[in-house]
């Protein structure tokens, strides 16, 4: 892995935090021309460090504020019955996040809907047409405290 140094932690930073700037504005934050400004941000992007540029749409805003954590465990642990899970959540558009985690649960769902009802009815319908389900534990989110959608370096 190739050693980053402070102005490829600033850009980063600074991408982080909104990926609209252009490069001349970044270029006028990190005290560098445009053109060395582009070609770090290009090798950081070529390098991983960049997955993407995506913008964060206000889940309310489209009547998918309610937000729910959903723990799942699967029904046995074996291969078959893992990828079919992961195919299946993958098909699933409330799903926005999914982990594999350790502990009383295999996986950690996110899901935004648009109220108790429409949980409701995506347990009952789309979860509950995923085999390889075992059983469910859902957490309802009252307010969200912090999320900076970043990481902290």
């Amino acid at each position: 892995m190739e050693e980053l140094d402070e102005t490829d932690l600033l850009l980063l930073k600074i991408l982080g935090k909104d990926s609209s700037h252009t490069i001349k504005q970044l270029a006028s934050q990190v005290n560098l021309s445009p053109t060395p400004v582009l070609q770090r941000v290009r090798r950081l992007e070529n390098n991983g460090y960049i997955k993407k540029y995506i913008a964060l749409l206000d889940p309310a805003k489209f009547s998918q504020g309610f937000i729910v954590f959903c723990n799942i465990k699967l029904k046995q642990h074996d291969r078959k019955i893992g990828h079919h899970f992961v195919t299946d959540i993958m098909k699933i558009d409330e799903v926005i996040e999914c982990y594999n985690i350790s502990g009383e649960y295999d996986f950690l769902l996110k899901v935004f809907a648009k109220d108790m009802k429409h949980y409701q009815d995506f347990v009952f319908n789309k979860l509950g047409s995923v085999d390889s389900i075992g059983s469910t534990h859902s957490t309802f989110v009252m307010a969200e405290i912090k999320n900076l959608h970043n990481i902290n370096f």
